[in-house]
């Protein structure tokens, strides 16, 4: 059984932004007040709290949930207030409690310490989904009340010591920080009941699973190396117990149901859609351990070897008629300086910047970039033709599903047909990029106006078909979570198994500075450093046998980044890519070029031996093992 805890603090007669700011630096996530005027929700809001009333009064400003006497509970729901945002308060008859809570469908039962087992006894009848929660001030407390029954705690003014020392006392795995409501709350369901401020703030404190982020300043783009200490991969705790400790070896202090997938995945069966999903829930000690299972195939398939391609980003124009929330590269603010002026390179600039990689070592460029409203599908082909002409031995790694797709759809041919078109101009592989996440729940919010996942994977069975290999990625941290990831994955894996076509995949983690879609406060801030290992890790786990690359992204994690990413069963770097544009427009910090010496001496630094390889992964030099 999961334990979730909340720090919650009571509000005071006047919430200012700066007095919320302070609880939410001292820890907590939630403030609780009987009533919530105009000012003191938005001060609550303003500092990262997220309002919780103690009142069923319906004509003050909305809060984000409520904690009220079992007729309160009663009223709310006649409101029509979901369940999910609702604590039915311990008092009165036992009666009128299990009324209230099987009417509302509450989500919890809060109770005094010394009434937890009566509390306990309303919520194991049949039918009950609520669970007792309790404040709680000790340790022992806290452990007394878990035994007595309460799945929630409340905490008031806990350092992050005493909570180590809580989840120490309880099983591995068991404890799980929420926010002022339930984890598992469907992202969909927040979307459509709360207003815009109640949704940004809730994004704010969440990770991908609903659950209470982890409290560092680090994400994706920021030009600081993610602050996991060498001999841990799971940044899910901070206190000195966690952080100074060696994660655990081996997997057998798992729950049985992740063993057991662990265990099947190593005997090279399969995870299925569903386990994938399991998985992605992880957190913790058992985020190490499935690296740690990634790592192992990772050298099973790959051995020792980690490769890079020297490279470069050819990114043709920062204009673009669709309205992809994520993408800051063509229509960032201009306020964070970020995206510069509109372009659009001549053809002549395109084929001198080709001409300028192959003179550096490049074996590859990289055609990406806006779709331009003037551009049909003979401006692709007359790209590569271009490029060929002027370099004929570089590889055109080049053009997304979304632009092979709106290409063909401007010249009036059939996707296989304009395909064709661009492997007789010179393209050699495709872009697995244009994928976000292939679930087109999410994309409906995302990117509402791009392909469909069908439409995707028509474009890249269609060129595999022809013998046009593929790279494959995933943009993760957003608005999705293990549902849509587990989807994704299971999308790749069909195309794979029909074609043999994808040669890597590479986890794009989101960089929100800049991104239209969180500066609207609809996004979260990026994917946690935990979330970031288990894409890497399950990715690998999944894709075993069928994709036998997994990459690190450098420029979106900085090398110091992908290093430790190596320990989670990644085996290339990617490229040098010379001029990247696409995440430095959305805030990224990293650089626009990572040289060969760095990259070398990034995969010396992790215990590998360095490889330079052509975009198919084959590879065309080895350096030698470090010494010793």
């Amino acid at each position: 059984m999961t334990i979730t805890f909340c720090q919650v603090r009571p509000g005071v007669d006047e919430i200012t932004e700066i007095w919320a700011t302070t609880r939410r630096n001292e820890g907590s996530l939630a403030t609780e007040l009987a009533s919530f005027g105009r000012a003191a929700r938005a001060g609550a809001l303003a500092g990262g709290l997220l309002p919780v009333s103690t009142s069923a009064d319906l004509d003050d400003p909305e809060p984000a949930a409520w904690v009220v006497d079992p007729a309160g509970a009663i009223e709310l729901a006649k409101a029509g207030i979901p369940g999910w945002r609702i604590t039915v308060l311990h008092e009165g008859a036992t009666e009128s409690i299990l009324d209230a809570v099987s009417r509302t469908g509450a989500a919890f039962v809060r109770s005094g310490r010394s009434r937890v087992r009566a509390a306990a006894a309303i919520t194991a009848l049949p039918a009950v989904s609520a669970t007792v929660s309790v404040f709680v001030d000790t340790v022992e407390d806290a452990l007394a009340a878990v035994a007595d029954g309460a799945g929630d705690l409340l905490l008031r003014g806990w350092d992050r010591e005493a909570i180590g020392r809580l989840r120490d006392e309880l099983p591995p795995g068991r404890l799980v920080e929420r926010t002022a409501l339930p984890v598992g709350v469907e992202l969909e369901d927040a979307r459509q009941a709360f207003d815009g401020e109640l949704f940004t703030a809730y994004l704010n404190q969440i990770d991908g699973s609903g659950v209470a982020r982890p409290r560092y300043d680090w994400a994706p783009g920021k030009p600081t190396p993610p602050p996991v200490p060498e001999q841990r991969l799971s940044l899910e705790w901070s206190d000195p117990a966690w952080t100074g400790a060696r994660q655990a070896s081996g997997i057998d202090n798992l729950g049985p149901d992740l063993e057991r997938i662990l265990t099947r995945s190593l005997a090279g069966i399969a995870p299925t859609r569903d386990e994938i999903e399991r998985l992605f829930y992880a957190r913790g000690h058992e985020v190490e351990a499935i690296a740690s299972v990634a790592d192992e195939l990772r050298r099973r398939r790959n051995g020792e070897l980690v490769t890079y391609v020297v490279n470069r980003n050819i990114n043709y124009t920062n204009q673009c008629y669709f309205r992809c929330g994520f993408c800051a590269f063509s229509k960032g603010p201009k306020s964070l300086n970020l995206r510069g002026d509109p372009y659009l390179l001549s053809l002549d600039e395109v084929a001198e910047r080709a001409r300028e990689a192959w003179e550096r070592g490049a074996t590859e460029v990289t055609l990406q970039g806006g779709i331009h409203p003037e551009f049909t599908g003979d401006f692709y082909v007359h790209v590569a033709e271009l490029i060929k002409a002027s370099v004929p031995d570089m590889h055109i790694h080049g053009f997304t599903p979304l632009e092979v797709w709106q290409g063909a759809e401007t010249t009036g041919a059939t996707v296989p047909e304009f395909l064709a078109r661009l492997k007789e101009a010179g393209l050699g592989t495709l872009p697995g990029t244009a994928a976000e996440i292939l679930d087109d729940e999410v994309r409906r919010h995302l990117c509402p106006d791009k392909i469909s996942t069908a439409e995707w994977a028509h474009v890249m069975i269609s060129a595999h078909e022809l013998g046009l290999k593929s790279t494959s990625t995933i943009m993760f941290g957003h608005i999705d979570g293990p549902r849509s990831w587990a989807n994704h994955l299971d999308v790749l894996r069909d195309i794979q198994r029909r074609t043999g076509g994808i040669t890597e995949f590479v986890p794009l983690p989101f960089v929100h500075m800049g991104a239209p879609i969180y500066l609207r406060g609809r996004a979260r801030p990026g994917p946690t450093w935990d979330e970031v290992v288990l894409i890497h890790a399950v990715a690998r786990i999944a894709l075993d046998g069928l994709i036998d690359n997994i990459q690190a992204s450098w420029v979106k994690l900085g090398l110091e980044g992908g290093r430790r990413l190596l320990y989670a069963g990644c085996n290339d770097m990617g490229g040098t890519l010379m001029d990247e544009n696409i995440s430095r427009a959305a805030g990224a910090e990293h650089g626009q070029l990572a040289t060969p010496e760095e990259l070398e001496a990034t995969i010396r630094a992790a215990g590998r031996i360095p490889a330079r390889r052509n975009t198919v992964y084959e590879i065309l030099e080895r350096a030698e093992p470090t010494p010793g």
